[in-house]
């Protein structure tokens, strides 16, 4: 005979970041990060600053005018950036996947449950018919 599984055995991982690795915590932290509004702010005034410092007190300028050395370094974060991104992305997409048959679980368990709970009326019912009829 089968085992049925109870629903709570497939139940998605809900605290399953510790069977994650170490790339995939640090890659869900950074994406935290660099998807806020403090990440814009803060990147703004960084290249606000680098322009304006190398624009206008060209004596300490260390990058000028075509900043080519800021272009070199944004180039460089978004070669890293996007696959970190993507690996949090496919953990997500992971994630939502386990939830989703999680969800079809429970949603064929509660169809089973009323379709015995309307089988179950459908017999009280004929055994009261039966009753009043006589």
């Amino acid at each position: 005979m089968q085992e049925k599984k109870k629903t709570t055995d497939i139940q998605p991982a809900i605290n399953g970041k510790k069977n994650l690795s170490f790339g995939q915590r640090s890659a869900d932290r950074m994406t935290k990060f660099l998807g806020n509004w403090t990440f814009i702010f803060i990147f703004l005034f960084f290249l606000l600053s680098w322009m304006s410092v190398n624009t206008l007190a060209w004596w300490l300028a260390w990058d000028p005018f075509p900043f080519i050395l800021l272009n070199l370094c944004l180039s460089s974060l978004a070669a890293f950036q996007a696959p970190i991104i993507m690996m949090s992305q496919n953990r997500q997409a992971e994630r939502d996947s386990q939830t989703a048959k999680y969800d079809y679980a429970v949603d064929r368990k509660a169809e089973r449950e009323i379709q015995a709970i309307q089988q179950e009326l459908a017999e009280i019912k004929s055994l009261l018919e039966t009753k009043l009829a006589k």
